[in-house]
């Protein structure tokens, strides 16, 4: 495993996107932007490794930054070899200094990658950092690419073989769980608490986490993977450009999850921006569990207003299962966890086609389609056009017409016979064309003369 190392805005995250081919760690010019671990994986010519972008200390908030910089240790203790990465323009500093002392504490392979050297000969460009004494340092560009391939070499050259009867790392992350909500409501907390360690930073300020952190995660025997999110909050309210950024990550994490945790801080209450938030995700098809956080330490009176609002203020939601948790406690976690693996599982179900067609025939029959200007909608047949979510089909005649309550009506029929928890269920209704519309033209010109002779006749 390779692990990314450096002050702050030297280039780890766009070093990490350029080796992983991806853009899962946001890159902006801003002092302290990752804050967390972010795992990827790179494949090239020289071979393939698991890598860690880490975050940078920037000493502003002490606090803070004591929790930044355990998350680096915990990576290095991991790492086969640690990148350390310098910053080619300001030179070096004594925050490098410090760095590079540290490291050679560890007892790790370091290679040392002095980035941002545009424009400038290798020789140039690296002689500042040989007092770090850190090796011989390699000139890089993270942004356009410039010897990354060199260093690729030299870097995997620097691992350890594998242990005899070591196995490659296996990649599949399993069922991917977002977790999202508005800031400081514990998503991260939560996290911590699935996976028993300290991997994400918690604290008490909303904001801490503003990149999407995907977190390996094995319960029950099965693989997962946790992404925790920024804090969501009102367009509005959105003034950082980086949080701006963070926004547009969580909604890339929701886009690609199998199923999504809403985490609500019950001691806010239920806002305008959870319901948004919640409405967007049912939008966008994905399968969905409320997670109340904070419950403990509510009094009685409080409890009962909550569940109140939820069931006033979220009538549509009658499928979603519902868990009133605490993250920091651990209390009733688990019970979230599986709910959100059972509306994975229901997004993703095989609906059978004689099963439908039972279904809506029975439908039918208990309650029929209405009439529209003097005939029945007729709804004829039925089969699964799609998952995540289920997509159901139904053919049949002035389907269009269907009134929004019918077909939340023949939604909820199908819901309850295949039971599917936590998803939204979409239906699509296509009418039928007429299979006479045009026939005449179609004819030949025998079979037309042969038609108005039979025309003719009766005429007689």
């Amino acid at each position: 495993m390779l692990v990314i190392v450096g002050r702050p805005n030297v280039g780890k995250s766009t070093l990490f996107n350029r080796l992983t081919g991806t853009r899962d760690a946001l890159v902006a010019d801003y002092p302290g932007l990752t804050r967390d671990r972010l795992y990827g994986f790179l494949r090239s010519d020289a071979g393939a490794a698991i890598i860690v972008d880490t975050g940078g200390l920037t000493g502003e908030r002490a606090e803070l930054d004591r929790r930044m910089g355990r998350q680096v240790e915990a990576a290095v203790a991991e790492a086969s070899v640690v990148i350390f990465l310098v910053d080619g323009d300001s030179g070096c500093t004594a925050a490098d200094e410090n760095i590079a002392a540290d490291l050679r504490k560890s007892g790790k392979p370091v290679l040392l990658v002095v980035n941002k050297t545009e424009g400038r000969t290798e020789d140039l460009a690296v002689a500042d950092f040989f007092r770090l004494g850190s090796g011989d340092p390699l000139a890089i560009s993270a942004t356009r690419g410039d010897r990354i391939e060199a260093m690729l070499e030299r870097v995997l050259a620097m691992c350890p073989p594998p242990a005899e009867g070591d196995s490659p790392a296996v990649t599949d992350e399993g069922t991917r769980i977002a977790v999202v909500g508005r800031p400081n409501t514990g998503k991260s907390t939560l996290i911590n608490r699935y996976i028993g360690e300290e991997r994400l930073v918690t604290f008490d300020e909303s904001g801490t986490t503003r990149d999407s952190i995907a977190v390996p995660f094995t319960f029950d025997g099965r693989p997962f993977t946790l992404v925790d999110t920024a804090g969501i909050r009102r367009r509005a309210r959105i003034e950082d450009t980086i949080e701006k950024f963070s926004v547009v990550k969580s909604l890339q994490a929701l886009e690609e999850a199998d199923a999504v945790i809403v985490l609500i801080d019950a001691r806010e209450g239920l806002t305008e921006q959870d319901i948004s938030l919640i409405g967007l995700i049912l939008e966008r098809g994905r399968a969905l569990t409320l997670g109340i956080n904070k419950w403990d330490g509510l009094s009685d009176s409080r409890r009962a207003e909550l569940r109140d609002a939820l069931d006033r203020q979220l009538p549509f939601l009658d499928f979603v299962e519902t868990f009133f948790i605490s993250a920091l406690h651990g209390s009733h976690i688990i019970d979230l966890l599986r709910g959100a693996v059972r509306a994975a599982a229901a997004a993703v179900r095989d609906l059978p086609t004689s099963e439908l067609n039972r279904i809506l025939m029975a439908a039918t029959e208990a309650h029929p389609p209405p009439i529209v200007r003097r005939h029945r909608v007729k709804l004829s047949y039925a089969h699964q056009g799609g998952k995540r979510p289920p997509i159901i089909v139904i053919h049949g005649n002035q389907t269009q017409r269907l009134s929004g309550s019918y077909r939340r009506y023949l939604v909820n029929r199908f819901r309850k016979a295949f039971r599917l928890v936590g998803t939204p269920i979409r239906l699509e209704l296509r009418t039928g064309k007429n299979p006479y519309e045009g026939r005449r033209n179609r004819l030949t010109p025998r079979q037309q003369k042969s038609r108005e002779r039979v025309r003719k006749r009766g005429r007689r």
